[in-house]
Parts: C-alpha cells; structure tokens; sequence
C-alpha cells in the first residue's frame, strides 16, 4: 500500500517521456502522469468510466475469439487499462490504491479454494462450484453484518444492459411481479414511449436545438430508459433474449451499411460523396439482395 501517515497516496506522475518497461509500478507512474497532463484523463471520474469498461470487456471477448495474439495482447491491456485507471482515482481520493485491490483479490482467490490450499479434498469440478457457492454464501454474511443487506434482485446477472434489464424482470417475475400476457408488457410499452413523446414535445419543438441545450436533458433520457426497459418486457413474454434480438440487428445493420459502402466505391464514391436519399435506396437494395441470398 503506498501510505504516508497512514493515508492513501496516488502514485508519483512519471517524468520526462517514459519507456514500456512491462512494470506495474511503471505502468502507475504512467497513468498519474496523465491524470496530471491529459485534459481527457483529468477530467473523467470513475462514473465516466463505466460504459468504458463494459466495451473493452467485450472487445477482449472479441479478441479471444478471432485467437490473434496482437488482438488479445491489447484488449488485455485496455481491461487493465480500467482497473489501473480507476486504482488511481481511488488514490487521489485516499481511499484505497492498486494494492489495496491486490491484496482483496489474492484473499478471496485463497479463501475460495480451500481444496487447493487448505486440507479440504474437492472430487471433481462440480463439487468445487458447490463449495464456491457456499464460501460466497458466507461473504454475503459477512457483508450482511456490515450493513449490507441483501435484497431479493441483488442476484441480478452482471451484463450489458439489456441483459440486466431481463434478468431482473425474470427474477421479479418469480416473484409474482409481473403481467400474465404479453398484451400488458405491449401496452406498458406504448405507455412509456406516449411519456417519451410528451416529454420531448413540451419541453422542445427541435430535438437538435434541445440536445444542444441540454436542458432537462436527464427527464428525457429516463423516458428513454423507460422505453427500453418495457420493450425487454415484450421480448421476454415472448420467450426471445433482448441481447440477442439486438445484436442480430447489430450485426444486419452493419451488413446493410457496408453493402452500401461497397456499391458507393464501385461507383468510385465515398460515402461522404453521397447523400441521404441515394444511401436509402442502396439500403433497400441491401435488403432485397440479402432476401434473394
């Protein structure tokens, strides 16, 4: 623990231009030094880092599938990136540093395998879920007794959003909060985006005008989360995973966007040569080509 007095401080800025050494304490000096220089590192908080680190964990998910070494050399990096980031905010803010984070991860790593390092004998890889489990049970005891109740949606998967989003309304669901059909998650649905609409209509004749600003922008972007959340709603009535739908329409849309890109260049244009109308009538061809593949 880096401590003076017995209070957390941040790593000291390296100086001048520094090398990849491959040290972590190098790798701390690295980042407090942009945190002192980097106008993009100084201002960001450990709330704006948040959508950062959900991207690059899925990146390095990327990376391990397409099995390229360079690939998965870097997205291992940008995670480590985040935790090195967020260590050292933690820091200046004297609450706890890298090694703090160390220290806890190596305690719960050797709590939670006493048939590695204690006498306990675990025959086979269920058996060890099974004595996880209830190790992490007696966490949860622990923090209970600090003053962290568990409430019954704490077990709500860690994901993206939408994945989240249905976890919970599964987990909600049990417990007989929920509508029968999907009739009532549709009609909460048109609901929440009529509250949308009556949001950005009273409050704003331009949407662009209004986004810039920003004014109440918070009312609108809660409307927003409203919307999405009852559309989650339908798709788990109809038994469909959100994640799913969307990265199916992720990934056509990027089909779609890329057979119009293909056709702009075979006509010796780039995208930013073309304009709205003639990119939507490539889309529709996207569609009509993809239908008859």
């Amino acid at each position: 623990m880096n401590t003076l007095d017995n209070k957390i401080v941040a790593p000291t800025p390296a100086q001048g231009t520094p090398t990849a050494s491959g040290e972590l304490d190098d790798l701390l000096a690295l980042m407090a030094r942009l945190r002192f220089d980097c106008p993009w590192d100084k201002k960001q908080t450990n709330h704006s880092l948040i959508p950062y680190a959900i991207e690059e964990a899925y990146e390095l998910g990327e990376a391990v599938q397409s099995d390229d070494d360079e690939d998965i050399k870097g997205e291992l990096g940008d995670v480590l990136l985040q935790v090195v980031f967020h260590c050292q905010m933690y820091a200046e803010q004297g609450r706890f540093d890298m090694s703090d984070v160390i220290t806890t991860l190596q305690e719960k790593l050797i709590r939670r395998h006493p048939h590695v390092f204690e006498a306990e004998t675990l025959e086979d890889d269920t058996a060890v879920k099974a004595r996880w489990d209830e190790i992490k049970a007696e966490e949860q005891q622990a923090r209970e007794a600090r003053g962290k109740p568990k409430r019954r949606l704490d077990n709500t998967k860690a994901g993206s959003a939408l994945m989240q989003a249905q976890d919970v309304q599964k987990q909600a669901s049990k417990l007989g909060f929920d509508w029968e059909g999907v009739s009532g998650a549709f009609d909460k649905l048109d609901e929440e985006i009529a509250e949308l609409k009556a949001e950005l209509i009273d409050k704003s004749k331009d949407v662009a005008e209004y986004n810039t600003s920003k004014a109440n922008i918070s009312d609108i972007e809660k409307e927003l989360g409203d919307c999405m959340f009852a559309l989650v709603n339908v798709a788990r009535k109809l038994n469909l995973d959100a994640e799913a739908a969307t990265l199916t329409c992720v990934h056509k849309f990027k089909s779609r966007f890329g057979y119009i890109e293909e056709q702009l260049a075979a006509a010796g244009k780039r995208l930013e040569d073309s304009d709205i109308n003639e990119m939507d009538a490539l889309w529709e061809a996207a569609k009509r080509y993809e239908r008859s593949s």
